[in-house]
């Protein structure tokens, strides 16, 4: 076996072919960079890491495709160089907020509030969707934002200054927070229409405020549940209303005599 190059280890794989880890310390904290089959390439990853870390001059956007070095690394080291903090996700910090890094021109901006939650977690990309695994699940990170996987930008919510990666709290104005509840411009001023789906679109009917509209499309499931609808609807949850404020609400709130009166072999 050669001798390992500065920042190289051989280790051997279960079959007993021989590969390289590349690592280094900086700041009394070892780092792994990735492994390669050549041992020259091996410490290539150690000598592009080594440039990052003392060199300040060197800047996320001079990363290239050809660098040894995966762009996520890359983002880790000069965050690590600049701020401070290791960290396994490609995020870089700034005073107020963070970028999570996809490429040198593809990011998320996410208020400092969000760091311990990504930093822990890698986004994955599929389909134009943006998932992280959670509990064992994957979770499209635009739920955390109030953006249901149904909802249309314009309609539903809006980015306020205009860029759909800026993912700050105070960039992302919510319409509709509730299910089955849309906003509507009538002569009165705004209001709120709910719909359910059974076969198709039923209104359940119009309201003054977005929580009766809320609480009117809860009161439908329960009417259809117990027409026998066998359908897995999901009810609004009504943050800061106590149940007996919820209960008076609910007994009063008008809902469409069509699902008072709705019989099952209506969603056949």
């Amino acid at each position: 076996m050669n001798q390992p190059l500065t920042g190289v280890y051989p280790a051997k794989r279960k079959d007993g072919t021989v590969y390289y880890r590349a690592s280094l310390t900086y700041r009394a904290k070892h780092i792994s960079l990735g492994s390669h089959s050549d041992m020259q390439k091996a410490h290539e990853m150690y000598l592009a890491a080594s440039a990052l870390l003392n060199d300040p001059s060197i800047r996320l956007e001079d990363y290239t495709e050809d660098s040894p070095l995966a762009f996520a690394k890359w983002v880790s080291l000069i965050n690590f160089r600049d701020n401070g903090l290791y960290f396994s996700s490609p995020i870089y910090i700034r005073p107020r907020f963070f970028y999570y890094y996809f490429s040198p021109t593809e990011f998320f901006i996410f208020d400092k509030d969000d760091l311990f939650y990504y930093s822990s977690r890698r986004i994955s990309r599929r389909g134009g969707h943006y998932f992280v695994a959670d509990y064992g699940m994957q979770v499209n990170i635009m739920n955390r934002y109030g953006i249901k996987n149904y909802a249309v930008e314009g309609r539903d919510y809006r980015f306020i200054n205009g860029n759909p990666n800026d993912l700050r709290y105070e960039n992302i104005e919510i319409f509709n927070r509730f299910h089955g509840v849309n906003v509507v411009q009538e002569k009165g001023g705004t209001r709120f229409l709910v719909k359910i789906h059974v076969k198709g679109y039923v209104k359940v009917g119009t309201y003054d405020t977005e929580v009766e509209a809320a609480i009117a499309y809860n009161k439908a499931i329960d009417l259809l549940k117990k027409a026998g609808v066998d359908k897995a609807y999901t009810p609004n949850y009504m943050e800061g209303i106590s149940p007996d404020v919820y209960a008076d609400l609910y007994n009063s709130i008008p809902v469409s005599s069509r699902l008072l009166h709705f019989h099952r072999r209506c969603a056949d």
